[in-house]
């Protein structure tokens, strides 16, 4: 049994330090070759109107689609498949917005934490931004999500301005909302841990809905699990893991998984199906 678990140790011990490494192979959203394959939506949070993005935002899809008032059965079947197999580890570990905000996190700057129900404005700029105010509004209404969102000031705005810099040409600044957000946001980065993605990120909130039920997730050991607390400081969000191993504000980062006793592991359903069939026997 200790043996199991100092093997289980290392191996999501060098799987979280590769972390980082795994998210710049997931780069593969952006776009050197000009694919520019926006007919379809990737499922991660990643603006279209990047000169690098493959594909096109899953939340711009959605948004666009409530405008028309047409059900968009693509993009939503893509993040219903993506959320129930992998849930909130997409964002951990694939999504190029999130690893801008961990890239970021590295610079030792002092760091606050939020309070827990700051996770929920997600679920209104999902229901309000997304939804609601381009059904009812359209387009052209200041709180349509692409007209604030932070990552389409900087993966697009920014690079855009830009380059009308380097030629010369009066430069179009973004609307005002947008500039103060991803001012903010800015800011925001070097002080608190993926700000955007803890308070804002509608995508991150539709992903949070399937962390209890998706194929894989975090399993705690309770007879393993010493209440040492190593896990709470291990998680950089704020979580207390051995209390909500599957918590909403997860992003499955899989840093508690380092805890000294391995109480935490990513477990999926196929080892519940396993386990029971080996009961059966």
């Amino acid at each position: 049994m200790a043996k199991t678990a100092r093997l289980s140790r290392l191996t999501y011990g060098r799987l979280v330090r590769w972390r980082m490494w795994i998210q710049s192979a997931f780069l593969l959203w952006l776009d050197p070759l000009g694919l520019r394959l926006h007919s379809m939506c990737g499922p991660v949070f990643h603006c279209y109107a990047c000169p690098l993005a493959t594909f096109a935002c899953p939340i711009g899809v959605l948004a666009s689609f409530s405008a028309l008032h047409i059900f968009p059965f693509i993009a939503v079947g893509l993040l219903v498949l993506a959320a129930a197999v992998f849930g909130s580890l997409i964002c951990g570990w694939a999504c190029p917005f999130g690893f801008l905000q961990d890239l970021l996190g590295k610079i030792p700057t002092p760091r606050f934490d939020l309070p827990k129900w700051t996770a929920h404005l997600r679920y209104a700029v999902l229901i309000g931004a997304v939804f609601l105010v381009p059904y009812f509004f359209g387009k052209d209404h200041p709180l349509f999500v692409c007209r604030f969102c932070p990552a389409g000031g900087l993966e697009a705005a920014v690079p855009s301005m830009m380059s009308q810099a380097l030629a010369g040409q009066q430069i179009v600044w973004p609307n005002a909302l947008k500039l103060t957000i991803l001012v903010l946001f800015l800011v925001a980065i070097f002080f608190m841990r993926r700000p955007w993605c803890r308070i804002l990120c509608p995508l991150g909130a539709i992903f949070s809905l399937f962390n209890r039920v998706s194929v894989f997730f975090l399993r705690l050991n309770p007879d393993k699990c010493t209440h040492c607390e190593r896990c709470h400081k291990l998680c950089q969000l704020g979580i207390e893991p051995e209390k909500s191993p599957n918590d909403l504000r997860c992003v499955r980062c899989l840093e508690c998984t380092r805890c000294g006793p391995g109480a935490l592991t990513l477990g999926s359903i196929f080892e519940r199906r396993q386990n029971k069939a080996n009961r059966n026997l």
